[in-house]
């Protein structure tokens, strides 16, 4: 037995491994989506399976702008995984009404404002262990 998943920090992407999977395809393509209710209408963030609203599980995939607005960010220097450099900037990014948790890549961190102006970056990580390609939501400084 292995236990792969506890030195993985990414999550399975595929669609034998999440119902959500159209999310990371479109993550891969430049797309930020989500997930929108086709009962009640109610988009959410981040992508889900069933409404927090009404409790449907039917749902439709809407696009998400490419660009947003820094809410929050917090850098870290230290204490990150092996793999990973530092500084790691993480965010909390506004896109059409949502606040996207996220990673800030290129963006020099005295320079980084509250309301600064930021773009979809998609971030390439590992692979899966199939050797799918995976992707985490970024976003870099206009």
């Amino acid at each position: 037995m292995t236990y792969f998943r506890a030195l993985d920090p990414f999550p399975l992407e595929s669609a034998d491994d999440t119902t959500l999977h159209e999310f990371y395809a479109h993550l891969g393509r430049g797309r930020l989506v989500t997930t929108q209710c086709r009962g009640c209408g109610r988009s959410a963030w981040p992508p889900r399976g069933f409404c927090p609203e009404c409790g449907s599980a039917v749902f439709q995939w809407v696009d998400l702008a490419s660009e947003g607005t820094v809410h929050a960010f917090t850098v870290q220097e230290t204490g990150l995984p092996a793999g990973f450099e530092a500084p790691r900037v993480f965010a909390i990014v506004k896109v059409d009404g949502h606040r996207v948790f996220t990673v800030l890549t290129g963006a020099e961190p005295a320079a980084l404002k509250v309301g600064q102006r930021v773009r979809l970056a998609p971030l390439r990580v590992a692979d899966d262990p199939r050797g799918n390609p995976r992707w985490l939501a970024a976003f870099t400084p206009l």
